[in-house]
């Protein structure tokens, strides 16, 4: 069970280093954000899930039940935000030149990857809490 609470720490850790150029441009133009509702709502849930991000990492890692309840918090914000746990593996099309077509079903398993990372969370929250 830490094992698994240790490896989803991990994609969490990996989320955060590929974040953090993201977050800071977000934070440097702040004044340049687009009028649109919904890219405005984006960068304002954007900013707190990044920050929660270190929270769920170190309850995680710790094995502590602050780390997974800032999951569960995180969890609507993350399929909202697309900052998914298995997020990385989107950017294997442009690595590896392939085309838009795998993008788009790589999209979809790291959705569902999430929801099977929940499912899990809980089942460990509950055996060891």
């Amino acid at each position: 069970m830490k094992n698994a609470s240790r490896f989803f720490a991990l994609l969490d850790m990996i989320s955060i280093l590929l974040l953090a150029k993201q977050f800071w441009q977000i934070l440097t133009h702040l004044n340049e954000i687009p009028d649109q509702i919904l890219s405005q709502a984006k960068v304002i849930l954007l900013l707190p899930l990044f920050v929660s991000l270190f929270v769920s990492v170190a309850g995680l890692i710790l094995f502590k039940k602050f780390g997974f309840i800032t999951y569960y918090i995180q969890f609507p914000f993350r399929l909202v935000v697309w900052i998914f746990s298995i997020g990385f593996i989107t950017y294997l099309p442009e690595v590896l030149n392939l085309g838009e077509r795998w993008f788009d079903i790589l999209f979809r398993i790291c959705f569902i990857a999430e929801f099977f990372r929940l499912y899990f969370t809980i089942k460990i929250h509950r055996s060891s809490f």
